[in-house]
């Protein structure tokens, strides 16, 4: 059909993996003019942020993203991720020429399609809506979630993270009573949001009720498919009785709890079947990192600042820092950065981080009175800002809070 595909299209939206601009640059135009939305993420890190946001009707991926790479294999591990998260994602590969080997690789890895480069752009826009095509043709796939649901994204490539989307890739599928535990703000929410998307009722979604709120237990009666229970460890013996015997047979049941050791032996059967622990940020400083360019990604759309970004000081002091409230107290200090920034360019100074430094994991909890010893995160800050601003005393010590004075007591103090 001259390049385009026989049926009549919709508007799609497609989200393109590719560090090159250029390229990014011409197939926005061409499919905008063919009535289609394209957003465009750098590398493998901007596009989960990306889709943690919000779901695309197909994704263009680039097997290579770093100068003189052509093996595929960023290609591949990246697309191995995004099937794990969604085995119904539509992925069209882009690859050279010369590259028959990686586009079968890619293929049996899950990849709906590929496109060859150099490619005429009608062609490449019919082979993306043809691949879409094919997917709706085959009909609902178990392990899809709802098109107006939410995407549960778990961000984080730490071993720690690459377990718990293992274990919720096991677990998933299964009507298995699961209970996630971890600290506060750590995303435990989004923890039971993606085991219930790995199931196969992810199409419906699941009720959400907090046990502590007493007129909440009436909708119990109201779940289809799957409950996600909050809290059901703060239940006094009695209680959690209760709440047993009200629990519809058949449902599958997601607990978010403190302490699964607080639950009665036989509530324990039924909602802990599998012990799910969110690992804190303590100890995953590259993870904060990660986190903190995504709510800053987030936060800078949210807040008409679409160009925010963290200086080198203050993804020094992430780094360095041990959140109280976890993942959700990072947000919220990126969230105020942005707000109270002029250019949407967040340093070290506005971010009023808790800095002290991560403790080797295992180890022991510092006294209640002992004073933590800054030295390290300090100086790697110092460092940092120095580098960002080109050793520019001035500039660094007012991204960092201080005066230039204190700057320089402190650069003589570590030898900088």
């Amino acid at each position: 059909m001259n390049g385009r595909s026989a049926r009549p299209s919709s508007a799609m939206t497609v989200l393109l993996i590719d560090d090159n601009p250029a390229v990014a640059a011409a197939m926005e135009i061409a499919f905008r003019m063919m009535g289609h939305r394209l957003d465009t993420a750098t590398g493998p890190e901007e596009a989960f942020s990306r889709l943690a946001l919000r779901r695309y009707d197909a994704i263009l991926l680039d097997m290579n993203f770093t100068p003189n790479e052509s093996s595929g294999a960023q290609g591949l591990a990246c697309l191995a991720r995004i099937m794990a998260d969604d085995p119904a994602a539509c992925v069209v590969v882009i690859t050279a020429h010369s590259g028959i080997r990686i586009a079968v690789a890619a293929m049996q890895a899950g990849a709906r399609d590929f496109a060859m480069k150099p490619w005429r752009n009608a062609e490449l826009v019919a082979k993306v809506e043809a691949a879409i095509a094919r997917g709706a043709a085959a009909g609902p796939v178990p392990t899809g979630a709802a098109e107006s649901a939410e995407p549960a994204r778990l961000l984080g490539d730490s071993a720690a993270m690459q377990a718990l989307r293992a274990m919720i890739r096991r677990v998933g599928p299964t009507s298995a009573g699961v209970t996630v535990t971890g600290p506060s703000g750590s995303g435990r929410m989004l923890t039971a949001l993606s085991i219930h998307a790995a199931s196969g009722h992810a199409g419906v979604a699941p009720l959400r009720i907090d046990l502590r709120d007493e007129g909440a237990w009436s909708r119990l009666e109201e779940a289809a498919t799957t409950l996600i229970l909050r809290h059901p460890d703060r239940l006094d013996p009695v209680a959690q009785m209760r709440l047993l015997d009200r629990i519809p047979v058949g449902l599958r049941c997601i607990a978010i709890a403190d302490d699964v050791a607080a639950l009665a032996p036989a509530l324990r059967r039924r909602l802990a079947t599998v012990e799910i622990a969110v690992p804190s940020l303590v100890g995953r400083p590259d993870d904060a990192v990660l986190l903190a360019r995504h709510f800053i990604r987030v936060a800078g759309v949210r807040f008409g600042q679409p160009g925010a970004r963290l200086t080198e000081a203050a993804e020094a002091a992430i780094r360095s820092a041990i959140w109280p409230d976890e993942a959700r107290g990072l947000a919220l200090a990126i969230e105020r950065a942005v707000v109270l920034s002029d250019d949407g360019i967040v340093d070290a100074a506005a971010l009023a981080t808790p800095v002290v430094p991560v403790r080797p994991v295992g180890a022991a909890p510092p006294a209640a009175d002992m004073a933590f010893d800054l030295t390290d995160a300090e100086k790697a800050m110092i460092e940092a800002a120095l580098r960002e601003h080109r050793h520019n005393v001035t500039h660094a010590a007012t991204a960092l809070g201080l005066s230039r004075g204190a700057l320089y007591r402190r650069m003589a103090r570590y030898g900088l």
